[in-house]
């Protein structure tokens, strides 16, 4: 099992976004990734998913049009599985 160091975390109103793909871009530490195409929401639209990893950096909250991010900062980082096994 391989852990990350994560400084915080994003909760995403999945059903307001409309696709967009402006936060993964904006994204620094590179933790938000887009569903799959078959993966939308109730409007038809792919969304963000987050990958472990997040620094609570708010360029995701700053950039979405949608307003579909809120960022959490943990006063303690923490290390979680990152789901991808050991090399």
């Amino acid at each position: 099992m391989t852990e990350v160091l994560t400084r915080g975390t994003v909760t995403i109103a999945v059903d307001k976004c409309k696709g967009c793909d402006l936060c993964v871009v904006a994204c620094r530490p590179g933790v938000l990734v887009m569903s799959d195409p078959q993966v939308v929401n109730s409007s038809g639209f792919r969304f963000p998913l987050l990958i472990p990893g997040c620094t609570a950096c708010r360029a995701c909250y700053e950039v979405c049009p949608d307003y579909v991010f809120e960022v959490y900062h943990y006063d303690t980082p923490l290390l979680i599985d990152s789901g991808e096994e050991d090399k």
